[in-house]
């Protein structure tokens, strides 16, 4: 955590609310029947979904990028 100047909050917070969010979900699934589309189908879940989704890909994108400039380098040498 240290490499990549990750704090130790945000660890903690996630095992505290790991659990928690855990047993959400499996009530959510068992009201809905096993059925994923009930975390779609509602207009709050559905945004929520795709914040989390473009807030992964704005960190996960620069990474690749940079390792892709390397390896184009590496190639070019």
């Amino acid at each position: 955590m240290r490499k990549f100047g990750y704090e130790g909050a945000p660890l903690i917070l996630a095992f505290v609310l790991g659990p928690i969010l855990e047993q959400a979900l499996r009530q959510s699934l068992l009201i809905s029947k096993g059925s994923f589309t009930i975390f779609v189908t509602r207009p709050i879940s559905a945004v929520s979904l795709a914040i989390g989704g473009l807030l992964l890909l704005s960190t996960v994108l620069p990474y690749t990028r940079k390792r892709r400039g390397e390896y184009d380098k590496l190639k070019e040498d």
